[in-house]
């Protein structure tokens, strides 16, 4: 039998990371209930802009701390802010104020407060991206996969996702970009990976066991509620997943799963497994928090790029395929202003996914793609096009 460890990982500010800003404002209640855990911290950048793009960062503590915002600016703030980010730091309920949805809620809760008060903290909330470490990192990519979702059932247990805490309901909780550091996924099987975690995630005890209020094998629904993987779907933000190959607590085969599930959705996404690295955020050298920086400045750029360009964004295109016995190829092209992830597949006229061309990072220039056709019937057919958030279609007409 595993021995149970509860383990808190070292929360260190390193001295790499200058955390230097401008303007701050300390305890906002972002619920208005007066609550410690609904209350949160925004850092404005040094540098000067009349309004920052806004990242958001949740700590990490097995969902047992209720007040721990400073830890999450002592950890990522740093680098998001010499990178022009507003950074924002919530608390949220523990597992032990509340259970499972109360901590998505409340993360909700903290991005929808931040669409609607964005101009009185100077922030510009037409790019919010979102990170976290360990249960923080579960959070956000949670935040990231269920951004379209209201509700969820799951055999026969319902889940209100989005939740009603706080006054601005009618706001989006969506987010631009995810960065995942090392979160647990899927609680069913935080012990059936190849390599061993120090805590018996099938006690009573374990930390996702408080979190949805009884052992994971017992509780399926609920735990399958919980887990991002569930709500994956093609309108999900790109993802950037970082995880260390000695993490002792959540093993690293937690962060494949949601890539490979990213992957398959057509979702543009990054894992990097990190040599060496184990469970804590200060555990991780400095150029995989710039890594994290530059991942949301590319997005960012995404995000204006698109904001600006017109129904036929990108210059994407899709050529007919005529009767030709002798080239059954569809080309498929379009433009990137910078280095981008694209997402790019083909689905049938029932929304069957047939193929799957492109789900990878690329360089700026002019592509082309070609979609051989050959082994597929005469029909309708849509090429689905991704970049950012903006995702654009073109209907074919196969003729053979």
């Amino acid at each position: 039998m595993k021995r149970i460890v509860w383990l808190f990982f070292p929360i260190i500010s390193l001295g790499c990371f200058a955390q230097q800003y401008s303007q701050y404002w300390k305890n906002i209640d972002y619920a208005g209930d007066g609550k410690e855990y609904h209350k949160l911290d925004i850092y404005l950048p040094k540098i000067e802009k009349a309004k920052s793009p806004v990242v958001i960062a949740i700590y990490g503590s097995a969902w047992f701390g209720n007040n721990l915002k400073e830890s999450a600016f002592n950890t990522l703030g740093g680098s998001l802010l010499d990178a022009g980010f507003a950074v924002v730091t919530p608390n949220h309920r523990s597992s032990y104020d509340a259970k499972y949805p109360a901590q998505i809620h409340d993360i909700k809760a903290a991005i929808r407060f931040i669409r609607a008060n964005g101009a009185q903290y100077q922030l510009d909330t037409s790019f919010i991206g979102i990170t976290g470490f360990s249960s923080g990192g579960h959070l956000a990519a949670l935040a990231g996969t269920t951004r379209n979702v209201k509700e969820y059932t799951v055999d026969s247990v319902t889940m209100d996702i989005e939740g009603n805490v706080g006054s601005f309901a009618s706001y989006s909780s969506s987010v631009h970009a995810v960065v995942d550091w090392f979160g647990p996924t899927d609680l069913l099987k935080m012990d059936s990976c190849e390599t061993s975690s120090m805590i018996d995630h099938s006690s009573a005890t374990a930390p996702e066991a408080v979190l949805i209020g009884g052992p994971v094998q017992e509780n399926k629904a609920k735990a399958t509620l919980a887990n991002p993987i569930t709500y994956v779907d093609s309108s999900d933000p790109p993802f950037l997943i970082l995880h260390g190959d000695k993490d002792p607590l959540v093993s690293y085969c937690q962060s494949e799963m949601l890539f490979k599930a990213l992957q398959k959705a057509g979702v543009p996404s990054q894992f990097v497994l990190v040599p060496g690295a184990q469970h804590g955020p200060g555990l991780f050298e400095e150029k995989y928090f710039k890594m994290m920086a530059d991942f949301f400045l590319q997005q960012l750029e995404v995000t204006n790029i698109i904001r600006t360009e017109n129904d036929d964004f990108l210059n994407f295109s899709v050529s007919q395929n005529y009767p030709n016995p002798f080239n059954s190829s569809t080309a498929i092209k379009f433009t990137l202003p910078i280095k981008s992830f694209v997402a790019l597949a083909v689905f049938d006229s029932l929304g069957r996914e047939v193929s799957k061309l492109l789900s990878k990072e690329m360089e700026p220039g002019t592509h082309t793609i070609q979609w051989n056709a050959e082994k597929y019937p005469t029909g309708t057919y849509y090429i689905r096009f991704q970049l950012g958030e903006k995702v654009k279609v073109k209907k074919l007409i196969l003729l053979k």
